[in-house]
């Protein structure tokens, strides 16, 4: 190994190395290196600019905690790699959950009078935004159901009741929606 001079680059090895242990300047000479790579893994992959943006901007945040745990067994690319590709999949898996929810907001709410497979995602910011202005329980009962996912007995634990009056509430809700949304839409 040849000695180096004062005006060579580090070498990503290094720069990781020194990342690991806390040198900022390393770690931010690292992002700025590879962040049009780590861009254009993503794009690939997702064939969307601005969810490649996003995986990017995720990876960032991510290489700032897993740098201090690399295990140096394999080449810093290859390590990176494998930090773009599983923001890619919890990208991927955090777009189709918003998706499946807003479906099954608005199919359950029968606000929009619509068959689901004419649903549109971009009715869900209205959905939500009527939401929003419901009362707070059967606002939470709306989001715990349809925005988590919970099943109505663990959305019962969380709000301190019965399953039932989870039932109620999304029922009142439902119905409310449906009112909210119709004339919304008379208004646009």
């Amino acid at each position: 190994m040849k000695p180096r001079t004062g005006t060579e680059e580090p070498t990503d090895q290094d720069l990781a190395d020194r990342a690991s242990i806390g040198d900022r300047n390393a770690f931010a000479m690292l992002v700025e290196r590879h962040y049009d790579f780590i861009h254009g893994v993503a794009w690939k992959w997702c064939r969307d600019r601005s969810a490649a943006e996003d995986i990017a901007q995720d990876v960032c945040l991510r290489l700032g905690f897993a740098i201090r745990t690399w295990r140096k067994e394999s080449a810093f690319t290859t390590w990176l790699y494998r930090l773009i590709i599983n923001a890619a999949h919890d990208h991927a898996r955090f777009l189709a959950r918003e998706l499946r929810k807003a479906q099954a907001l608005a199919v359950h709410a029968n606000a929009l009078g619509e068959e689901l497979e004419t649903y549109q995602p971009s009715h869900s910011d209205a959905v939500w935004a009527a939401v929003g202005t419901l009362p707070e329980k059967q606002r939470d009962a709306m989001l715990l159901v349809y925005g988590e996912e919970l099943n109505h007995a663990d959305a019962a634990a969380v709000m301190g009741c019965a399953e039932s009056t989870v039932s109620y509430h999304l029922h009142t809700a439902r119905k409310r929606l449906k009112t909210l949304l119709q004339t919304s839409g008379d208004e646009q």
